[in-house]
């Protein structure tokens, strides 16, 4: 299998510390959506990553859809994501947080980086901050909530820690005023307890702020 796309992405990222955990062997290619664009789009016809070739006739887009796809070839037991009730709701809940979160701190970087200063929209750059600080709240009071437990949801990684982790790393890298890691204790600690793990280590690369 081809990973695309480069893993100072949270959403590029998180499936290739999902595809390390599962044992997928993949070989990856470092391309940005600025100078490889055309590039990827060879593959991707949105010119967006993640995109995971599979053979020469079926590639997958969307992080989303390649961590469902890694899931069903995992099998239930192995599955990163819980397979029903209320663990899976819970996962699910926090992962849209989380890639919400990412979200929004992707649109402040575009808005700063892309935008002519003079054509910058103040009022807009505040939404997205609330937006994305909603977000990053809510997972920290499900932290709380979890007490002692290590884990988002049950009693094992899932695919929710992962996604929060690739998601708060991002965001305290490239968007240090926010001071996210200083706001958010709780989600800081189950991040830097990822972090040390080896599937995490090995993709952790400084955030690379792109170039209009």
């Amino acid at each position: 299998m081809l990973l695309i796309g480069m893993f100072d992405s949270p959403y590029v990222r998180r499936v290739a510390v999902s595809m390390q955990l599962l044992g997928v062997a993949f070989e990856h290619r470092n391309w940005s959506i600025g100078k490889d664009f055309d590039q990827i789009r060879k593959y991707s016809p949105l010119g967006r990553v993640p995109a995971l070739v599979l053979d020469e006739t079926e590639v997958l887009s969307e992080s989303a859809m390649i961590l469902d796809y890694l899931d069903d070839q995992a099998g239930p037991k192995r599955a990163l994501l819980p397979a029903t009730g209320k663990a899976r709701r819970d996962a699910l809940r926090m992962m849209a947080m989380a890639t919400g979160a990412a979200d929004k701190g992707r649109d402040q970087i575009y808005e700063r980086v892309f935008r002519p200063k003079e054509k910058r929209h103040e009022e807009w750059v505040n939404r997205l901050k609330v937006q994305m600080h909603g977000a990053l709240a809510e997972i920290e009071r499900h932290c709380e909530q979890r007490g002692e437990s290590q884990w988002l949801v049950g009693d094992a990684m899932s695919q929710a820690d992962i996604t929060a982790t690739c998601a708060f790393t991002f965001l305290n890298d490239a968007l240090p005023e926010a001071s996210i890691a200083a706001r958010y204790p709780r989600l800081a600690k189950l991040a830097a307890g990822c972090e040390a793990l080896p599937p995490f280590k090995s993709t952790h690369v400084p955030f690379f702020t792109p170039s209009s």
